[in-house]
């Protein structure tokens, strides 16, 4: 972790970069913000964790905890709210057994975010499976969505041979 957060730090120095693109760099890197890595450049930089943490809950683009390989995206806009939006976020929940007050399954296959708006409100509502937009969703369709998900990959013939 040591080896990948130095050279992080030098990417900064050398490009006179800011708090926020190391945070940006860090959560590429191991998926979300760190604990012990945070810690380790706060000291690096003599600059107190409580400035990063008050970055990172600011910004809903940072995670302080891991995200499941997956991530749903569900818009929670005016437009995809009317429409239904919470009705499919709640059956996402359930159909994923993620926890109460949690957005991550426990085995960390999925996660359900939620966000203000995706600028996509001619199709409301709006579900984002993995960067892909479905627009006009209907619990049917995201449920088949969500099966599909679940199965994986489908394997070519040439698979087997």
């Amino acid at each position: 972790m040591e080896d990948k957060l130095t050279a992080i730090l030098t990417r900064y120095r050398e490009n006179e970069g800011n708090l926020i693109s190391i945070m940006q760099d860090i959560e590429h890197e191991f998926g979300y913000l760190r604990e012990d890595a945070i810690n380790w450049v706060s000291e690096q930089l003599d600059v107190p964790a409580s400035k990063f943490y008050g970055i990172a809950t600011f910004y809903a683009q940072f995670h302080l905890k891991p995200k499941g390989k997956n991530v749903i995206t569900a818009c929670c806009g005016t437009a995809c709210h009317v429409k239904g939006s919470e009705r499919l976020i709640n059956s996402l929940v359930k159909e994923l057994n993620i926890p109460d007050g949690d957005d991550t399954s426990e085995d960390l296959k999925y996660t359900v975010e939620k966000v203000n708006c995706v600028g996509a409100c001619s199709i409301a509502p709006v579900i984002i499976v993995n960067k892909a937009v479905h627009g006009k969703v209907t619990p049917d369709k995201l449920m088949k969505e969500i099966k599909t998900l679940k199965e994986g990959p489908k394997k070519e013939y040439t698979d087997y041979i």
